[in-house]
């Protein structure tokens, strides 16, 4: 479609802002995978995938909600649920709704690889972007963040569910 409509430019401070997030999108996931491998032997998307099973009342999510949670495509959640299932972390399981459909469950040594991976990637989150902010700019990164999830993910697929249980209650 085209048009000769000018486009709206960047000012100079959404150019900053952009190109500065632009860096961030960029550095923040190494900088996350680099500490899980050397400390908990899980890849960020590996904990993640774990982390939304644990966050769910019977630590077990259907494949494609799974998919959806973890921002994957179906191969590449199944090629990792493979290898999670492998070293007994998680293990498939036919969904009593839908025999067509496939669960996955977090087994027990999956729970305890999580909990035992937690304190070290939440202090590598801490290090690399809470510790540089104060409490108001957390609150406006939380508030900017979830405004532009909503344009990105209008269906909240990945949004945040505050009543899911967290790692840092007592179970």
């Amino acid at each position: 479609m085209a048009t000769d409509a000018q486009p709206k430019w960047l000012t100079p401070t959404e150019r900053r802002a952009w190109l500065a997030l632009l860096a961030v999108v960029e550095l923040l996931p190494g900088a996350l995978d680099h500490q899980l491998r050397r400390e908990s032997g899980l890849t960020h998307f590996d904990y993640q995938t774990l982390a939304m099973l644990s966050e769910t009342p019977a630590r077990t999510l259907r494949m494609t909600k799974l998919a959806e949670r973890t921002n994957a495509t179906l191969p590449r959640l199944s090629h990792v649920v493979t290898r999670l299932g492998d070293r007994g972390l998680v293990r498939r399981v036919a969904c009593p709704q839908d025999g067509r459909a496939t669960d996955v469950e977090l087994t027990d040594a999956g729970w305890e690889a999580i909990v035992a991976a937690a304190p070290g990637h939440v202090a590598r989150a801490r290090s690399a972007v809470f510790d540089a902010l104060s409490e108001d700019q957390v609150s406006q990164l939380a508030d900017i963040s979830e405004a532009v999830l909503r344009l990105l993910d209008p269906e909240g697929k990945m949004s945040n569910d505050p009543a899911a249980p967290s790692l840092s209650r007592s179970e």
